[in-house]
């Protein structure tokens, strides 16, 4: 079995979400994270989770979501912890690549909703672009669990993490043919620690680079995982599905 653990199909770039979710099992990918990044998409992840038995929800607010946030104490994102099928809190986190003049803002919010998670007992899937000090700053002492979703540090960083028992979410960035560094945390990070997703619609893997990613493409990653590890990939999907299990409770 593969695992999509972070899927955006509710997206207006696909047409039909269901045709999208129907290739993904025909392609053996039986377990899939729809994941938010402000109210509205949160509520939709939600939709999504409620609609088929084997999709779960993540809600959150994203680092670039924040200047338009209305709702200072999240109360939303409270809300929607009562749904069942809501199993994580993200994505959230700091993003520093488009815009670094609210850097505050981002750690504010980001900070809230590490509390919200530990009060919740829930893990937080973490988007970090361009901001991996500030975030394992943020994140070094605090008593939660994790996914550093889409990994895009150094592997000395991913060291650090992983001592502290995050884990890192492999895209289909590692399949591009000079994604070094990624290539080499893969290699040299233990499977234990590591998490197969696609990031749909995003970030879409060799052989489809310049299309509409999706969550059957999982298995273009996982290949990728099992080749750099010199493993099968079935190993890899196994060792997957355990630390899902263990990180997401499902």
């Amino acid at each position: 079995m593969i695992i999509d653990t972070h899927m955006h199909i509710f997206d207006e770039k696909y047409q039909n979400p269901d045709d999208v979710v129907e290739e993904a099992l025909k392609n053996d990918v039986k377990k899939m994270i729809a994941v938010g990044y402000d109210k509205k998409t949160s509520l939709q992840a939600i939709e999504l989770a409620n609609k088929y038995e084997f999709i779960y929800a993540s809600v959150g607010l994203h680092p670039s979501e924040v200047l338009k946030e209305i709702d200072e104490n999240l109360e939303w994102l409270e809300k929607c912890l009562n749904e069942p099928k809501v199993i994580a809190i993200g994505e959230i986190g700091l993003d520093y690549y488009w815009d670094k003049s609210f850097k505050e803002q981002q750690k504010m919010f980001f900070k809230k909703q590490i509390e919200i998670a530990k009060r919740n007992n829930l893990p937080i899937i973490v988007h970090c672009r361009d901001a991996i000090q500030d975030c394992f700053d943020i994140l070094k002492d605090e008593k939660v669990s994790g996914v550093l979703h889409c990994y895009s540090g150094s592997y000395e960083m991913a060291k650090e993490f992983v001592k502290r028992g995050f884990y890192l979410g492999i895209g289909g960035v590692v399949t591009f043919k000079n994604a070094n560094e990624i290539k080499k945390v893969v290699k040299d990070i233990d499977l234990s620690f590591l998490l197969s997703e696609t990031d749909s619609p995003y970030l879409t893997p060799v052989p489809f680079r310049g299309k509409i990613n999706q969550p059957a493409y999982t298995k273009y990653v996982v290949m990728e995982i099992a080749n750099i590890k010199g493993v099968s990939c079935e190993y890899v999907c196994s060792k997957i599905e355990n630390n899902v299990k263990k990180l997401f409770k499902i």
